[in-house]
């Protein structure tokens, strides 16, 4: 199966994708998830954005990856979203080493923070990832931070 990544700022984003990344927000997070919560916290706005369509361009995943400050001290991301379709494929450790090349292209190769929900922490752990030890509940969810040091 063909699939077509890109990274865009969100000033190039088109209203469309904009649309399709919130609406595969909204499947995960809020709705498979059911956890009310304030996706659009204006971090978007400054961000890149990886959209990762299928061969038919629908929106099958996306991630944002936020300029150091924005979250943390250091370079970020979040908004981690992989169509359930394609869990397990391998798409989502290809998806994290594509954002974290990103990144490193960008910003320089310095170390990357995350959010991750805990029953998580494992499949963030083979993008190399390792937990800083801060756990918490966000949105009534476990979460853990985690840190890629280059």
């Amino acid at each position: 199966m063909h699939l077509d990544w890109q990274f865009k700022p969100y000033k190039e984003l088109t209203l469309n994708e904009f649309h399709d990344i919130i609406a595969l927000r909204l499947k995960a997070f809020v709705v498979e998830q059911n956890s009310s919560y304030l996706d659009l916290d204006g971090k978007d706005k400054k961000a890149y954005h990886l959209i990762l369509r299928d061969g038919k361009g629908d929106v099958i995943a996306t991630a944002r990856i936020l300029h150091p400050g924005l979250a943390y001290e250091e370079v970020a991301i979040g908004r981690v979203v992989l169509n359930p379709d394609f869990r397990g494929t391998g798409v989502g450790i290809e998806l994290m080493d594509r954002c974290i090349k990103f990144a490193h292209e960008e910003f320089g190769v310095v170390p990357i923070k995350i959010s991750a929900q805990k029953h998580l922490e494992a499949f963030y752990n083979k993008n190399g990832f390792v937990s800083t030890g801060k756990e918490y509940f966000e949105d009534e969810i476990p979460h853990v931070e985690m840190i890629l040091i280059p």
